[in-house]
């Protein structure tokens, strides 16, 4: 058994179609059963949230058309006002959607895990999509043509019930994050940040530069670097050489801005309907 229907060395490995659909659904019965990781960490299985939570009939009929990739840090997964050559179902990793500025400034005003598809807005209507997706943290995920997606979605009606939900999620999502880098001091946005993440990781380091910290969050680099160290200095975090490791996850919570329990739940209620949980830190639980 594939430790995720994403798996890419054993799915390419398999050289006929049949025997490739044969694997993606026995790996697509692979339910969100966690596994012990790192300090008590619990870690997430190789599968998307969405897949999962489809009715047998759509999940069998979308895997079939799916394929395995790998996702590179800064592969891109959509340009402006550019409709995407490919869907993205995220099975690992981080996706940040980003806006630019005429000045070149860039803030993130989304952040796709496991649980989403970065190009599920372009679905909502023919609106021009003025946004950017690249990968942050690199991971893997199951890609397919997205014109044919766009058929198999009207033509499914359980499949635009999980695409529409999580279009809701996202809409919900960024307007917490409007409000928060409006209203919010830059160390309680970090930590929210950092949390964030983890969240949809479950690891307990996390490569990120302080350029990417900068933009993601929307404030300077000397400012993200200050506030990093801030947090360093009271043992909430590690920070070197483009890796952060979350030490007290706890305390990281109480030093972050109100909308991480907000976007916490956001996140639970999307794991709740493939019946699966959200991260947690069994130590930090003790």
């Amino acid at each position: 058994m594939f430790g995720g229907y994403h798996s890419v060395a054993a799915v390419l490995a398999l050289h006929s179609h049949s025997e490739q659909v044969k694997a993606r659904e026995r790996v697509s019965r692979t339910l969100s059963r966690q596994v012990p990781s790192e300090r008590g960490l619990v870690a997430y299985p190789q599968t998307n949230v969405l897949i999962d939570s489809m009715p047998e009939a759509s999940r069998k009929k979308l895997l079939s058309h799916l394929r395995p990739v790998i996702l590179q840090i800064r592969t891109s997964l959509y340009e402006p006002e550019t409709t995407p050559k490919y869907i993205h179902f995220l099975t690992s990793g981080i996706a940040s959607i980003v806006t630019t500025m005429l000045d070149g400034g860039t803030t993130e005003v989304a952040t796709v895990g496991r649980e989403g598809i970065p190009q599920g807005i372009h679905l909502l209507g023919p609106a021009p999509v003025t946004t950017r997706c690249f990968m942050q943290v690199s991971g893997h995920g199951l890609r397919m043509d997205f014109q044919a997606f766009a058929k198999l979605y009207a033509a499914d009606v359980e499949i635009q019930k999980i695409v529409c939900a999580y279009g809701q999620y996202q809409c919900l999502m960024v307007s917490q994050i409007a409000g928060c880098n409006r209203l919010h001091h830059v160390e309680g946005r970090l930590a929210k940040w950092l949390l964030v993440v983890q969240d949809r990781t479950a690891e307990p380091v996390l490569g990120l530069t302080q350029e990417f910290l900068a933009q993601m969050i929307g404030s300077r680099r000397t400012t993200v670097t200050a506030v990093a160290g801030a947090l360093q200095d009271r043992g909430l975090i590690r920070y070197a050489r483009g890796k952060v490791r979350v030490v007290d996850r706890i305390g990281l919570e109480r030093a972050s801005c109100e909308c991480f329990p907000v976007t916490r739940t956001l996140l639970e209620s999307l794991y709740r309907i493939a019946g699966q949980t959200v991260f947690a830190d069994e130590v930090a639980a003790i």
